[in-house]
């Protein structure tokens, strides 16, 4: 089992940055992907970044450029730097592990609003 809590989310104006960050604990010798997903109102959940344990990362062409995903393996935690907000940004941001599991977390509110 892995448990994963999110934290930094909260209302940010467009075109300002907001970090995210999420704590992974229990089975974490386990994980090799960690990723972050969305979901806005009415919406799927929708993929926005992941990271491997080696380093390897993806995003969603929504947010290339803009969006920075990190990962501290000693510390058992990732983050993503979001820059440049759109209002279309705003969802609940889920933290993600994958072992032979997908993991989740409850997901932090993120807010892009003048």
């Amino acid at each position: 089992q892995v448990q994963l809590v999110e934290s930094g989310g909260g209302l940010v104006q467009p075109g300002g940055f907001r970090r995210l960050s999420c704590a992974a604990s229990g089975s974490i010798g386990s994980i090799n992907v960690m990723g972050w997903y969305r979901q806005a109102p009415g919406k799927q959940r929708e993929f926005v970044a992941i990271i491997t344990s080696g380093g390897s990362t993806n995003y969603a062409d929504s947010v290339k450029g803009r969006f920075t995903i990190s990962r501290d393996n000693a510390k058992n935690t990732v983050a993503l730097q979001m820059n440049s907000l759109k209002p279309e940004a705003t969802a609940v941001y889920f933290c993600s592990a994958h072992t032979i599991s997908d993991y989740w977390g409850q997901g932090t509110q993120v807010t892009v609003s003048s």
